[in-house]
């Protein structure tokens, strides 16, 4: 007979899976939440819910379950009955925020991003991307065809290196070079911190026209206008000389291994002695370790497979990065952990 006792489970162990059932649960609460205009509504000093509801022409009652569910995901306090405030963690979805998430929530809840994750499971049988499937196109070409879509992408993208623009120009010696090139920089969120912190240092930012939209004003909102060109291209056809640094920020993840050594190449073509190319990313450990600051709770492996179901990348391992920088002439000198943006690490590659 068996053991009952030998089939109990660990109430732990099912507390876990029940959260991760209702992760897309909760990640429709957040957006719905920054569609309403919550946590501007509510802010710092409690708000009463069917004041918040009026404000945001919602009913009383579905607005107090709403409030009392973010609540629950630690985003709000009810501070006595039916009377919210936003917690730090909640008010990082105002909007007005230097350091706001909304726009990078407001992305990763996208129907466009969303969908595609639905064949996760087709995606893992075929190799094939997901997304190019369910719209009919690939993903940079739907974003080039819907203004709006585009723009809310390249704010979430500002948003999402607002961490790394903070940490980054203090991490690496900029000062022993005297120009950068960020490659696919977008609105030169990355770009514009270094070139604060470094005087000395000139630079261009090379994106597509769309990715470019917002770049000429975060220049002349750091007034960097003079230092700084912006260079609307394509990476995988050519990638301007004149700099010693080369910048790859969160672009390499987005491409197949064929595809980011295409970009690589690129930049070895135009390296000059003793310049050096800069990627940016995260470095997945050889063997996944539970423990280490690396999996970030999952998400970078979580961001392995949104690669693979929306636009055909992935993120990679050091053994990964050596052999896309040997197949584009590069050689891979040395990987560091970026201090104050986990899970990203400083790739540093020269001409081989």
């Amino acid at each position: 007979m068996t053991n009952p006792e030998a089939t109990l489970t660990d109430p732990t162990d099912r507390d876990l899976i029940a959260r991760l059932a209702f992760g897309s649960m909760a990640a429709q609460t957040l957006r719905a939440a920054i569609r309403l205009g919550v946590l501007e509504l509510v802010g710092d000093t409690p708000r009463h819910a069917a004041e918040v509801a009026a404000e945001a022409g919602a009913e009383a009652q579905p607005m107090t379950r709403l409030l009392r569910a973010l609540t629950g995901l630690g985003l709000l306090r009810e501070v006595s009955p039916d009377s919210f405030s936003a917690t730090p963690a909640g008010a990082l979805l105002h909007p007005e925020r230097p350091d706001s998430l909304a726009s990078f929530v407001g992305m990763f809840t996208e129907p466009a991003i969303v969908r595609a994750w639905e064949h996760l499971d087709d995606s893992v049988r075929t190799g094939e991307i997901a997304f190019d499937s369910v719209f009919g196109t690939d993903f940079f070409s739907h974003l080039a065809q819907d203004p709006e879509l585009s723009s809310a992408f390249n704010a979430a993208m500002s948003q999402a290196s607002s961490e790394t623009a903070a940490a980054l120009p203090h991490a690496f010696d900029f000062g022993r070079f005297t120009a950068v090139t960020d490659v696919g920089g977008g609105d030169g969120t990355l770009l514009a911190a270094v070139l604060a912190a470094h005087p000395g240092l000139k630079g261009v930012v090379l994106d597509t026209a769309e990715g470019l939209a917002e770049a000429r004003n975060t220049m002349a909102r750091d007034g960097l206008e003079g230092r700084c060109s912006l260079v609307a291209g394509d990476f995988f056809h050519t990638v301007p000389g004149g700099s010693d640094l080369y910048l790859v920020k969160s672009v390499l993840h987005d491409w197949s291994d064929d595809q980011a050594v295409t970009i690589l190449r690129h930049c070895r073509e135009v390296l000059p002695p003793g310049g050096l190319v800069l990627i940016v990313e995260p470095v997945l450990p050889e063997v996944v370790d539970t423990t280490a600051d690396v999996t970030d709770g999952g998400i970078t492996y979580l961001s392995d497979l949104n690669m693979l179901v929306n636009v055909g990348g992935r993120e990679r391992t050091r053994a990964d990065f050596e052999e896309v920088c040997r197949r584009a002439g590069l050689t891979l000198t040395s990987v560091t952990p970026l201090a104050g943006a986990a899970p990203f690490a400083l790739v540093e590659a020269v001409a081989a």
